[in-house]
Order: C-alpha cells, then sequence, then structure tokens
C-alpha cells in the first residue's frame, strides 16, 4: 500500500490547499456566524473544476481519480466543513443520478450543476426512515403518463437554494425505493423550516414537502424499484468522501493547537514542552495520519475497481471517530480559548460532530462490519 502521490495529485492538492488559504480561511467565521449559504464560494469552487471531477471529460467533467478527488475535499473541509460538505453535495449525491440515469431533458439540469449554476439536493431521510431507508414512507402513485409524489422529507442539504432533487420514494408498483428527478420549482414542492443546527451552519438544511407532485414519465430514473441498487453504486464513495471531510476539520484542529502550544507560554515555557502535552500530539498524529492513509487506501480500491465496501465503511468510522477526538483533545490544549468564539477550535469541535452522522452513524457502521466479518468466516468453513 504505496501512496506516493503522482505529480498531477500533487498539483490538485496544492491547487486546493492555495485557494482555501487565499479565499475560503479568510471567510469560515462568517459562513458559521451567518448561517447563510456560502453562493459566491460555491461558485468559485465550481469554477475551479469540482463539481466535475467524478465525472468523465466527455459529459463535462474532469474524471479523476478518487484519490486525487478526496485529496481536494481535505483541503476545502480543512477551511470550512460547512462550505466542504455543501459542495460534496453537489460533487456526488445530488448529481449522480441525474448523469447516470437521466434523459437529455434531465442532463441540461446535470450540465449547469457541474459549473455550479444550478444547485441540488438529494432527499433521503424521513421524519421516521433515517438508517432505516426502507422504513421511507413517500409514495409514488404510478399513472400512464407519468406519476404522483406525496411526502415529507427532512436534513435536505441545501435545500432553501436548490433547484432540483433527486428524491427517494416506494411507489403502488414495487416493493423496493425509486428514484425521481424533482424541480424545486415544479407545483407542489414546498420547503419547510430550516434545520438550526450545532455545526456546520453554512451548509444549509430544512425539511421539504411534496404535496401531490406531478412528475412525468421521464422523471423516474432508472427502473423502478432499483433505487437502492443505484444507490448502492456510489456508497462506498460516499463513505470515502465523509472520512476526508473528517480529516480536514481534523487537520485544522491539529495545526491551530500545534501553532497555539507552541506560542503560548506558561511556567516559563512554551507549553508544547510539557510532557503531557506532547504526548496528546503524539496521540493525534497517529490518529490523523492513521486516518489519513486507511481513506486514501479505500479510495485507491476504487479507482482500481477492487472489493471495497468493507474498507470504506472502516475509513468513514475510523476517520470521523478520530476526527472528533482530535478536535475535543485540541479544544483542550488551548484550554479557556478553545472555548472562546475568537478562536476557531469551538468551530471544528462543533462541525466534527456532523461526521459521525453523514455516511452511516458510527453505531450502524460497526454493526455492518461485524456482520461482514461473519459472513466471511462462514465463507471459510
Amino acid at each position: 500500500m504505496n501512496f506516493e502521490l503522482t505529480e498531477i495529485q500533487k498539483q490538485i492538492q496544492q491547487t486546493f490547499k492555495d485557494f482555501t488559504n487565499r479565499k475560503v480561511v479568510p471567510e469560515a467565521k462568517a459562513i458559521d456566524e451567518n448561517r447563510r449559504f456560502p453562493l459566491k464560494l460555491f461558485k468559485e469552487v465550481g469554477e475551479l473544476g469540482f463539481f466535475g471531477m467524478r465525472y468523465p471529460e466527455s459529459v463535462g467533467g474532469s474524471g479523476v481519480d478518487v484519490v486525487s478527488y478526496c485529496l481536494a475535499v481535505i483541503e476545502l473541509s480543512r477551511g470550512s466543513l460547512s462550505l466542504a460538505v455543501s459542495c460534496t453535495m453537489q460533487s456526488l449525491m445530488a448529481t449522480y443520478f441525474l448523469n447516470r440515469l437521466g434523459d437529455a431533458e434531465i442532463k441540461t439540469y446535470f450540465d449547469e450543476a457541474l459549473l455550479g449554476n444550478k444547485i441540488g439536493g438529494i432527499c433521503m431521510t424521513e421524519p421516521n426512515a433515517g438508517s432505516d431507508l426502507f422504513g421511507i414512507q413517500t409514495k409514488a402513485e404510478v399513472l400512464h403518463d407519468g406519476f404522483i409524489l406525496c411526502g415529507q422529507k427532512t436534513w435536505v442539504t441545501s435545500a432553501p437554494v436548490a433547484d432540483f432533487f433527486t428524491v427517494l420514494a416506494k411507489t403502488d408498483k414495487t416493493e423496493g425505493l425509486s428514484i425521481f428527478f424533482v424541480p424545486a420549482k415544479i407545483q407542489g414542492v414546498n420547503i419547510g423550516k430550516s434545520i438550526e443546527k450545532l455545526g456546520v451552519r453554512g451548509s444549509i438544511t430544512s425539511e421539504v414537502y411534496f404535496d401531490q407532485v406531478k412528475l412525468p414519465t421521464n422523471y423516474l430514473l432508472g427502473n423502478l424499484g432499483d433505487g437502492s441498487k443505484y444507490l448502492f453504486e456510489i456508497l462506498a464513495e460516499i463513505r470515502i468522501m465523509t472520512a476526508a471531510l473528517s480529516i480536514g476539520v481534523a487537520t485544522a484542529a491539529f495545526e491551530d493547537s500545534l501553532k497555539y502550544a507552541l506560542e503560548r507560554k506558561q511556567f516559563g515555557k512554551v507549553i508544547y514542552n510539557f510532557q503531557a502535552v506532547k504526548m496528546k500530539f503524539a496521540e493525534m498524529k497517529v490518529q490523523l495520519d492513521t486516518a489519513r492513509f486507511y481513506t486514501l487506501y479505500a479510495a485507491s480500491l476504487s479507482d482500481q475497481n477492487l472489493p471495497r465496501h468493507q474498507a470504506s465503511m472502516i475509513a468513514k468510522l475510523y476517520a470521523s471517530e478520530s476526527a472528533n477526538n482530535i478536535c475535543d483533545q485540541a479544544s483542550r490544549i488551548l484550554a479557556s480559548y478553545g472555548f472562546a468564539e475568537e478562536y476557531p477550535l469551538q468551530r471544528y469541535l462543533r462541525d466534527a460532530r456532523f461526521t459521525l452522522i453523514g455516511g452511516g452513524t458510527s453505531e450502524i457502521l460497526k454493526l455492518n462490519i461485524a456482520k461482514e466479518l461473519e459472513i466471511e468466516r462462514n465463507n471459510k468453513i
């Protein structure tokens, strides 16, 4: 498992590192405090080609590998997890199904989304269906000339500013889930209350209601009942991406606290020279590098089209838990300043909680990893 980056990967990493330092870091505090979608920066990220990184050149993307994509995600989330979450949603879940399954009409939305001119959202979670997607109650009645969509979704990222949604729903014709394309301005689509969050406040989130929404036949993405299969196609990449988001915010916390520890003096010497503080940094370094190493390993499996389902779960679980521990330890190093809004440590600490949820909770991932171990064991017997 050798992760010596290629020259192209290094160039991509440096491009997003420079952009983050120049544009994102200076705006990160305001993005969090204003609780507004960072539209200007979002469009600038689009101009960098981020939204098309995971799509081939034939459809307007750049077709870079998953490792390169993760490097870009790490840099963006190092600057602002709010911005990074909004951008990764756009670059993967909100647009994947349009490109994979949409017709010419729907792909006009996809083309504009790659440029950042249209914003997409994915509607999966419901008040009574989170980890249990098969508990979804949103229904699409099948008609001879289309569908009637009814239901409620919650925790929809970018919903208040979205131009279109991809919606998971059940139908009266199949037991499985189906995926539908829904323009935000179509009659019957109503944006509900915004959800005020502890962290990633600039990644605005709200409820969405579908009240007798009439959809034409071509707004069904793929086949009836195959929604879960299509979602599974990108599930590993979603988890790898979430691991990269975790590494970014953890990197910011690590670097800020290290800078502070090398400058802050107590009892006549910088606090980094105290053994207890050094041990904290050693532990954080181990966790950060291990998370980064394993996430890039999982990304490389994806690039080689090798089995990566279990590796993606391990990467996401370890990286997100490590990020939260690193942010906590970094905050302790700053002591009272880690509790002050003047310093960004309190933002990192709040934002990192998101990574424990997105891409599957730690508890669900542990159960799934254990289930795979059982299957592997039974196959060897």
